[in-house]
């Protein structure tokens, strides 16, 4: 595979119940597009991964998002799963955190229940994007137009349904995450 992120430095924000095939698919993927890639969690040591509704791996957090800052990466990855982004959302530095992508026109890929953080971050307003089902109203409510389709881009911000769709979202976050910075990418 082309080496097109070389340089590049993209975070991936997960805590405990997270999709585990929403963050390894798209990690091996940006891995393999030649980038660097940094679990950020809410604590140090290791996070579990589901399976839907079962336990997955364990996997160890590389820094804690107290610790970092938006400016230390090129781009950012939501993996979905209910309990990571509902965990995450009501914590006010990961908010933060993500909010600061879009600040500094970064680009962001969230799949399936991690838009959820999107609207906490107050990013989605006026966008063209996509997410699990359940978490559709939340989105319109937050001012985005939500579409049912495999893979959603709108200005650097990259969004996907649920693990069928990892494909796509895999192949169009390693693009905009090659392309950089977009002007049109604001919180």
């Amino acid at each position: 595979m082309s080496k097109r992120l070389n340089n590049k430095k993209i975070a991936f924000l997960a805590t405990d119940g997270f999709e585990q095939v929403e963050l390894t698919k798209p990690w091996d993927a940006i891995q393999a597009a030649g980038a660097t890639v940094e679990l950020v969690s809410l604590k140090r040591g290791q996070i579990q991964g589901v399976h839907h509704d079962e336990k997955g791996e364990m996997f160890d957090v590389d820094k804690t998002v107290d610790t970092v800052s938006a400016s230390d990466y090129d781009g950012l990855v939501l993996p979905g799963g209910v309990f990571n982004p509902d965990a995450l959302r009501v914590n006010e530095t990961a908010v933060d955190f993500v909010r600061d992508f879009f600040k500094q026109h970064k680009p962001v890929a969230a799949v399936c229940h991690g838009p959820w953080l999107l609207v906490e971050a107050d990013v989605v307003q006026g966008r063209r994007v996509t997410s699990w089902p359940s978490v559709r109203t939340d989105l319109i409510n937050a001012g985005a137009q939500w579409v049912d389709e495999e893979c959603v881009c709108d200005e650097g911000l990259v969004t996907s349904r649920n693990p069928d769709d990892l494909p796509a979202f895999c192949e169009k976050a390693v693009e905009e995450f090659a392309e950089g910075k977009h002007s049109q990418q604001t919180a």
